[in-house]
Parts: structure tokens; C-alpha cells; sequence
């Protein structure tokens, strides 16, 4: 991040959705990326589905807490054709999942991390799946349990890492061209509609 937009940031509410959304879903909203964790506090849960009703984004609820809220944003379409990608299918049916629907896998997910949340045991890596990370990244990240990575960034790198880099790049512009908006006066909702329209 920028020093300009980084004293940007400094200057702004960090509590706020609209700033919330923005550091963590730049690359979602901008359209470079099918998917973003958003966790927010559980008193927010109401404005965010003000904000992302209507917006062409949608949201799951993965796990509410007493404090917090974890929501998977995504775009329905390009999510559901990265998941119909034959490497992406044959790892989710390695994971154990039977029905390849972009709601059974939802479903089944949302049990398995909320399990692994409240429980611990085997955490569900088919959660970078969910994210749109690449295929060979996550099964990287599997089968070296984390470790020997090319690079760390929004993900763990374990293969054609210049690509990555240059990807890792353009999401923080978009974060940065993100807050720069909120900062300049518009609403989340216009930037959404703004980034929408010129994605499409």
C-alpha cells in the first residue's frame, strides 16, 4: 500500500463496513478475483446486506460468533465456473464432496468450518477453492502442509509465481483505487455499481 493511501486509511473509521469492505474485498469488487472472505462485527450483519442487495455480489454467512460475523462474497457466476474446472471438481471430490452444486458445496463447507471453528481437528482447505485460489496453489499448500512456498501473499505461491505476483499487485491497487473512492465522498454501493458496470 501506498504511503498516500496508508495515511489515507490512518485517517479513516476502521470500524466502518464501507472501509471494511473495501481492505478486504477490493479484489471481488473490482472483478479480478470470484471470491472474498468478509469477517465483520456481528452488529453489521443488517448493513451488509444493504450494501450487497441488488449489487450482482453475492453473500453466504460461513459462521456467526457472539462477536462476529464470516461471510463468503462472491459473483455467482464466474464462482461457479471456476469450481466447474476439472482440477477444481476432481480436488473437491478428493475433499468428499459428492454434489458439485455451488449450494451443496456451500452448504457442506459451512458445516465443516463451523465444525473446525467450534471443535478444531482438520481444517477444510477446500476453502481456498471457495476463494478462487489456483488449483496447483492450494494443492501445493496441501500436500506440503503449508510449508516450501514460492512466496506468501494473499495466498501461499507454489507455482508460476511471476503471474502471482503480478495478480498480488493488481489487488492492492484495487484496494488502493478502492479507499482513494470512499475517501473522495462515494457510498460502497456506488463503487460497487461503478465497479460492476466496467467489469461486466
Amino acid at each position: 500500500m501506498s504511503q498516500e493511501v496508508f495515511e489515507l486509511v490512518q485517517g479513516m473509521d476502521l470500524k466502518s463496513i464501507e472501509t471494511q469492505i473495501a481492505l478486504q474485498c477490493a479484489p471481488l469488487i473490482s472483478g479480478l478475483k470470484v471470491s472474498n472472505l468478509l469477517i465483520i462485527s456481528a452488529e453489521d450483519e443488517a448493513l451488509v446486506r444493504v450494501i450487497l442487495r441488488r449489487s450482482g455480489i453475492s453473500f453466504f454467512r460461513l459462521l456467526r460468533t457472539g462477536e462476529k460475523v464470516t461471510f463468503l462474497l462472491f459473483r455467482k457466476n464466474p464462482l461457479e465456473a471456476y469450481l466447474k474446472q476439472q482440477e477444481v471438481e476432481a480436488m473437491l471430490a478428493e475433499a468428499g464432496y459428492a454434489e458439485l452444486s455451488l449450494g451443496n458445496i456451500l452448504s457442506t463447507f459451512q458445516k465443516r468450518y463451523a465444525h473446525y471453528m467450534s471443535a478444531g481437528g482438520r481444517f477444510p482447505h477446500e476453502m481456498g477453492l471457495l476463494l478462487g485460489y489456483p488449483a496447483e496453489d492450494v494443492r501445493g499448500f496441501v500436500e506440503n502442509e503449508g510449508k516450501n512456498f514460492l512466496y506468501s501473499g494473499y495466498w501461499k505461491v507454489y507455482a508460476d509465481k511471476e503471474r502471482k505476483l503480478r495478480l498480488f499487485e493488481k489487488y492492492e491497487y484495487a484496494k488502493e483505487n478502492l479507499i482513494q473512492l470512499l475517501h473522495y465522498g462515494l457510498k460502497m454501493t456506488e463503487i460497487i455499481e461503478i465497479c460492476g458496470s466496467t467489469a461486466a
